[in-house]
């Protein structure tokens, strides 16, 4: 029942348990991705306060082109062996899609979060900040709200509508999209739950205030939600290229 045989008589592991066999390569790579992105995004924050002067805008537009290149690099980086999801509202929509095992859906949860805990720890490192702190950078009201809902939808969007046809793509269309909703959307786009979590343990540029996360959390995940039932209408053989996302895994 392990395996099956292949014609030539050569015994050859069943995609399943080798997928299962796989679980912690691909793990691994997710939550290193997300450290890395979270250094990324907080760390370019810091760095681009401090050097703008009291000058927000030029704060922004430096925290934007770094998180969008780190985008890029992180999924083509660790794309093939996870997927590069680096984000629980991405991995809860491949799953309802047939892309992610159900029950290998906690553990990639997991680690994006313990990951992106990481990751805001290593840019305060970095920085001679403490390595976590309650943030006070207030973000709430509908208007917030509504912008990280259209952020997360946006995102899913781009990742299902892009990944059907031109899967490598993919990494630049994702960091593309970001890049200008940090500008488009009232919230600076976060649209994603772990993201928001770490986010909220640093009182920087890049920060939100406890508070305020469990908001931007129910407004990504309905946002998420939309655009992956939008898509499964507007798209039907989309499960068939669920297992592609956000980029095709070498097991795919």
């Amino acid at each position: 029942m392990g395996a099956g045989r292949a014609r030539s008589g050569e015994v050859v592991p069943r995609r399943g348990l080798a997928l299962s066999a796989d679980l912690p390569r691909r793990l691994t790579a997710e939550g290193v991705g997300t450290a890395l992105l979270l250094a990324a995004v907080v760390g370019s924050g810091i760095m681009g306060e401090r050097l703008a002067g009291g000058n927000v805008a030029v704060a922004l537009l430096a925290n934007t082109l770094a998180t969008a290149a780190a985008l890029v690099a992180l999924i083509l980086t660790f794309g093939p062996i996870s997927g590069a999801h680096f984000n629980p509202a991405v991995s809860v929509s491949d799953a309802a899609l047939g892309g992610l095992r159900w029950r290998e859906l906690p553990a990639y949860v997991a680690v994006q979060v313990a990951g992106a805990f990481a990751g805001v720890a290593l840019a305060h490192a970095m920085f001679g900040e403490p390595l976590f702190s309650a943030s006070r950078h207030a973000r709430a009201g509908p208007a917030q709200m509504l912008s990280e809902f259209v952020a997360t939808f946006g995102l899913l969007a781009v990742i299902w509508g892009v990944a059907r046809r031109r899967a490598t793509a993919v990494p630049f269309a994702v960091a593309a999209y970001i890049a200008a909703a940090y500008w488009f959307t009232a919230s600076t786009s976060f649209a994603n739950p772990a993201v928001t979590l770490a986010r909220a343990a640093s009182d920087t540029f890049a920060g939100i205030r406890p508070a305020d996360a469990p908001g931007f959390i129910v407004a990504q995940a309905l946002g998420a939600a939309a655009a992956t039932l939008l898509f499964r209408w507007l798209v039907p053989e989309l499960p068939s290229v669920a297992d592609q996302v956000v980029v095709p895994r070498e097991d795919s």
